[in-house]
């Protein structure tokens, strides 16, 4: 059930940090956030599969700190 939340999140967040990454213009924080979903979704995949647990909340901080840095700029 843990891990259903966490996808959940993990959609959420990404879906929105991908509807601010179209709206803001090329920049810094356009790149770092495409850094940041590059090594996030591998991520969610590894843990869902290897890990588990506490560990689920990795990507999804990835992706809240991308909507974050995005969410600053626009």
């Amino acid at each position: 059930m843990f891990e259903l939340l966490v996808v959940i999140l993990f959609v959420w967040f990404f879906g929105g940090a991908i509807r601010l990454a179209l709206r803001a213009t090329w920049g810094l924080a356009k790149i770092a956030a495409g850094i940041l979903f590059a090594l996030a979704v591998p991520g969610l995949i590894v843990c869902l599969l290897f890990a588990g647990g506490v560990l689920l909340l990795l990507p999804v901080g990835l992706i809240a700190l991308a909507w974050g840095i995005l969410k600053a700029c626009v």
